[in-house]
């Protein structure tokens, strides 16, 4: 499961200065589930693992309206994650 975010809502243009283009991803490994936050290159930028599936889940939703709200700067800084 991939989310992907625009840094807009339902509608709205987003200045590409502004857009975030990171996506959330949910995958279940061998050793367990994880969220990755993939970056706007592709590749994997960040990753938690999780319990089980209704925990990944749910951290992915979390993950994602922080994509949604949040401008690329201040994403990067909350999941601290290299510029």
């Amino acid at each position: 499961m991939t989310l992907e975010g625009n840094g807009g809502g339902v509608g709205q243009a987003v200045p590409a200065a502004e857009r975030n283009d990171y996506a959330v991803s949910v995958a279940e490994e061998p050793g367990g589930w994880e969220v990755r936050i993939i970056g706007p290159d592709g590749r994997i930028a960040w990753s938690r693992p999780c319990a089980d599936a209704a925990e990944a889940r749910t951290f992915a939703s979390t993950v994602q309206q922080h994509v949604y709200w949040l401008s690329p700067e201040k994403f990067r800084g909350y999941y601290r994650l290299d510029g």
